[in-house]
């Protein structure tokens, strides 16, 4: 249990890539507190398969861009698991559309959701790992954020935000010993996959050298990796977890 004793939030915790992050830091011992903004019935679903590990876990009901919700969530998880040692980056929205389409309320809502997070969770967290000098804090990206996808401006333009931050706040961070990474998933099971048709599905595993599309686990199994003490030479790097898409 490579995270035994340590403690960590998770942004988004309570479904997806969320959810697979949350339980696989369970699974090394970790305590977690995670965020959710609606769904309460799949954050105690969460809650309920983290028990199995004897470790705790907390579901928070919060808005990730709102910046007095980022330190209610730091200073809740001081107090229920008495640290905080990790924390990944993950809260995110999508809201679609072709540039000339996309509302500036749409826009606004997907940086605000996706960059502003990180920048609040990131803030919040620091001034608590600066004052014991460890940390690890780890953003989910997307490998949008290095390609580009048409019909996604805000969410490509959120994303290519959270490498930039992940970088600035690599260089800031790390003569406190607090690394900062992000990881990158490429076409992940989701929701938003199963609605496929089996064409599109052909279509998308085409451009995937590795002929599938990943999982949830993927992404938190590297996750899990860089919150670990394997990966504590390792910060300002981005990780792309896509099958080979963005070689």
């Amino acid at each position: 249990m490579i995270l035994k004793n340590k403690k960590a939030i998770v942004t988004g915790g309570s479904r997806g890539i969320g959810k697979a992050i949350v339980l696989e830091l369970a699974s090394k011992g970790c305590d977690v507190v995670f965020t959710f903004k609606n769904s309460i019935d799949a954050a105690k679903i969460v809650e309920i398969e983290a028990e199995k590990y004897g470790v705790k876990v907390f579901g928070l009901q919060a808005d990730a861009s709102i910046y007095s919700e980022a330190e209610k969530t730091v200073n809740l998880t001081l107090e229920k698991l008495g640290g905080l040692d990790i924390l990944v980056n993950n809260a995110g929205i999508t809201k679609d559309n072709l540039l000339v389409r996309m509302s500036e309320e749409d826009f606004d809502n997907v940086i605000s959701a996706n960059l502003k997070s990180v920048f609040n969770y990131s803030k919040a967290a620091a001034k608590f790992m600066i004052g014991q000098r460890f940390g690890r804090i780890i953003n989910i990206t997307s490998v949008v954020a290095i390609v580009g996808n048409p019909g996604q401006a805000n969410y490509v333009a959120s994303k290519s935000g959270v490498i930039g931050l992940t970088k600035s706040n690599a260089k800031e961070l790390s003569s406190r010993n607090i690394t900062v990474n992000a990881v990158a998933p490429g076409y992940i099971a989701s929701d938003m996959t199963v609605k496929l048709n089996d064409k599109q599905k052909e279509s998308i595993i085409s451009s995937i050298p590795l002929k599938r599309i990943g999982s949830p686990e993927d992404v938190a199994k590297v996750v899990s990796f860089l919150a670990s003490s394997d990966a504590g030479y390792i910060t300002g790097q981005v990780i792309s977890v896509d099958g080979g898409m963005a070689m």
